[in-house]
């Protein structure tokens, strides 16, 4: 199993921490986080990772190496311009296996990298996304409105549910390929919208687990907070 882990971003949610570090860098307990996703995935079985960065890529090899101290080889793919979130997946599509892992690597999650993929592997899905629930309350009394300027409902704060993604991938190489082009920004989401218009399954996965993305400044501060008392359950034991 493979995993790609995209690097590459600019991290601007997360300033002022992030204009002297990248965020997948930035220390959550006494490691950066994309070490924390590393020992995680080394766990899992994936024993080779393509790291996709950008400009700060000397910085990542200082940090991480070959990932040998991880017991995984890392191998990593330069950005000379942005990519987005799907584009740097063609620039190594020629290393990757039939089905792949693609992840953000700024992720604080007890997902099971094993069952997901094989539940990916399961569904014939040309692509799954690992889902997470949440809600969202508003502070607000919300109003519906119709077009006379009448009150046909009023909400008082109401929440609002919704499955997000959780940043991370399982793929089908054949199915992506005809949909990515060397060289070529795209998104996620584009190409999920490529793949549903040409009939291509998409598979949505959940577990019930702990999720959080630190790419805003009270999140990061969230997942400080909660390593302290649950490294166990982030950090495999050697």
């Amino acid at each position: 199993m493979k995993a790609l882990i995209l690097a590459g971003g600019k991290g601007s949610r997360l300033q002022p921490y992030t204009t002297v570090l990248p965020k997948p860098l930035m220390p959550v307990g006494e490691d950066p986080i994309l070490s924390i996703v590393l020992q995680q995935l080394a766990h899992a079985g994936i024993q080779e990772v393509i790291l996709a960065t950008g400009s700060l890529e000397p910085l990542f090899r200082a940090v991480f190496e070959n990932g040998q101290r991880y017991g995984i080889h890392l191998e990593y793919s330069t950005e000379t311009h942005p990519l987005g979130t799907a584009g740097p997946i063609a620039q190594v599509l020629d290393k990757l296996e039939d089905h792949f892992l693609v992840m953000n690597g700024d992720l604080l999650t007890t997902l099971s990298y094993r069952n997901f993929f094989e539940s990916h592997l399961a569904s014939g899905a040309a692509l799954t996304i690992a889902a997470a629930h949440r809600e969202v309350p508003i502070d607000f009394g919300v109003l519906e409105v119709d077009a006379r300027g009448c009150l046909e409902a009023f909400h008082e704060k109401p929440v609002h549910s919704f499955d997000v993604s959780m940043g991370i991938y399982a793929m089908q190489r054949q199915a992506v390929a005809p949909f990515l082009k060397k060289g070529e920004a795209m998104d996620f989401p584009e190409l999920v919208q490529c793949l549903l218009k040409n009939g291509k399954p998409v598979h949505c996965y959940r577990e019930d687990c702990f999720w959080l993305d630190i790419g805003r400044v009270e999140d990061y501060r969230l997942a400080n907070e909660i390593i302290e008392t649950r490294k166990s359950e982030f950090i495999p034991e050697k």
